[in-house]
């Protein structure tokens, strides 16, 4: 280890379900980051040259390779960042997906579009921008890179990541995948720099554009500097999701699933069901189910693959959490369900669940990322409507009833980027995928996804017609 680094400056790596330290890296000197960037802006000369036929042949290859290698890949998030080893095994398995979507579709979604008009031929062309800043989170540590980084390859871009320090083993092994599959040097390329010093990696001119996951504030900060510098943004950031319950919906399923939508990755997740309204007729038949299967949750080692929820990411995470409970509860919120830390090692908290909450609470305004739903008797739909919009985040949302017409009219009311009608919210690699309001702007996946870090160039060929 360099003695150039100062300690305050290394990235260490904690387990958190137990405390124990894992890893400890050097952050990339000046010279180390000059030498990425530099890499990375020569590769994208090469790689924009490719056909998209020998594009995909390289993602298809990384895809073999994320299902080959699922359970040792799916192992290190788990030891990184505290995942149930089934669902980081999933993650693996969706970003296997991803990469085959965009093999199988980019050269559809980008390819020339005729346009009639007074030219002898005219066309709309898809080019690449070149170098893609990726800063990424910790809370799918597989999934937020690649349905980033597979449709930007396959546009013609090439990838830098920032990645978030607790995984910065995962943010290597991406980068170590992309190389043995075949990708030129340079093409993907990992940075490990403290977020204090993004401010200038993000104004370098080799760096075209930026796509954040994170927090409200993460997202602020690097779109003011990305826009002194004119680059384009796509952000996705928190969310407070809305799950509804109509008094004619199936109610053991929206119970079921509300366990699944909130208390999956510890409920960290920013489309997670966070605020659930309930119709008044059927809020106590709600709460006694969503309570009861909500207790079966076996939390524990999540190395041990009969876990449902592990621990949070991290310590100071897993204190927020608390503290936004604790709060609630004095605020008058009764505590259905947990409500504590366990005592044992590791960032866990018990599921829990909170009712008689209302739009006060700490728990309904802020983001609660974290074990914790907040639920809510409301008189009516209206009511739902009105409570769920109150919201500064708008990103995706669940709305459970058996009058389908009524569900899309309430969905065309309701302010966030997705609605789930009678299933839980999720990211599919075939839909767009973003947010209104504090949740951020631009799209992910789909054709949209692949869209937004493209030139969209007009070609006129004369003379006019």
């Amino acid at each position: 280890m360099s003695s150039t680094i100062a300690s305050d400056r290394l990235i260490r790596t904690v387990d958190p379900s137990s405390g124990e330290g894992l890893a400890v890296y050097e952050p990339d000197s000046p010279a180390k980051l000059e030498a990425k960037l530099a890499s990375t802006a020569g590769a994208f000369r090469q790689w924009r040259t490719r056909s998209f036929d020998e594009r995909g042949v390289i993602l298809r290859r990384v895809a073999a390779h994320l299902r080959e290698h699922k359970t040792r890949l799916a192992t290190l998030a788990v030891r990184e960042m505290g995942k149930p080893l089934t669902e980081s095994e999933g993650e693996i398995e969706k970003c296997a997906g991803g990469c085959d979507y965009y093999a199988d579709n980019a050269a559809t979604q980008l390819g020339d579009e005729p346009v009639t008009t007074n030219a002898a031929k005219s066309y709309i062309a898809y080019r690449p921008l070149g170098v893609l800043l990726a800063v990424m989170p910790w809370n799918f540590p597989y999934w937020q890179v690649f349905r980033a980084a597979a449709p930007a390859l396959m546009a013609g871009n090439v990838v830098t990541l920032k990645h978030a320090a607790n995984v910065s083993g995962v943010a290597l092994e991406i980068e170590r995948i992309f190389s043995v599959c075949g990708l030129p040097a340079g093409a993907f390329t990992t940075l490990l720099v403290p977020s204090r010093d993004m401010d200038a990696v993000v104004a370098d001119a080799r760096i075209a554009a930026v796509t954040l996951t994170g927090s409200e504030d993460a997202g602020s900060a690097v779109a003011a500097t990305a826009g002194k510098y004119l680059k384009k943004t796509v952000l996705e950031l928190g969310g407070s999701d809305a799950f509804i319950v109509l008094a004619d919906a199936d109610i053991e399923a929206a119970a079921r699933t509300a366990v699944r939508a909130r208390f999956q990755n510890a409920g960290q997740s920013c489309i997670a069901a966070k605020r659930f309204f309930v119709e008044a007729p059927v809020h106590d038949a709600f709460v006694d189910a969503f309570v009861a299967f909500t207790s079966e949750l076996n939390v524990g080692d999540p190395l041990d693959r009969a876990t449902q929820m592990g621990p949070l990411a991290r310590a100071d995470l897993r204190d927020a959490l608390a503290a936004q409970v604790e709060a609630a509860a004095k605020a008058g919120a009764r505590i259905a369900l947990g409500g504590s830390a366990p005592s044992r090692p590791g960032s866990f908290y018990a599921p829990t669940i909170l009712t008689e909450v209302d739009s006060t609470m700490t728990v309904f305004r802020e983001e609660t990322f974290g074990p914790a739903a907040a639920v809510v008797r409301v008189r009516d739909a209206d009511e739902a409507i009105e409570l769920a919009n109150s919201s500064i985040y708008g990103l995706g949302g669940n709305l459970w009833t058996q009058d389908i017409a009524r569900a899309e009219r309430i969905a065309a009311q309701l302010e966030s980027g997705a609605v789930f009608i009678n299933g839980m919210t999720a990211s599919d690699v075939r839909l767009p995928f973003g947010g209104v309001k504090k949740s951020g702007y631009g799209r992910e996946l789909s054709a949209f996804g692949i869209r937004e870090f493209v030139n969209i160039q007009t070609i006129w060929i004369g003379p006019a017609r």
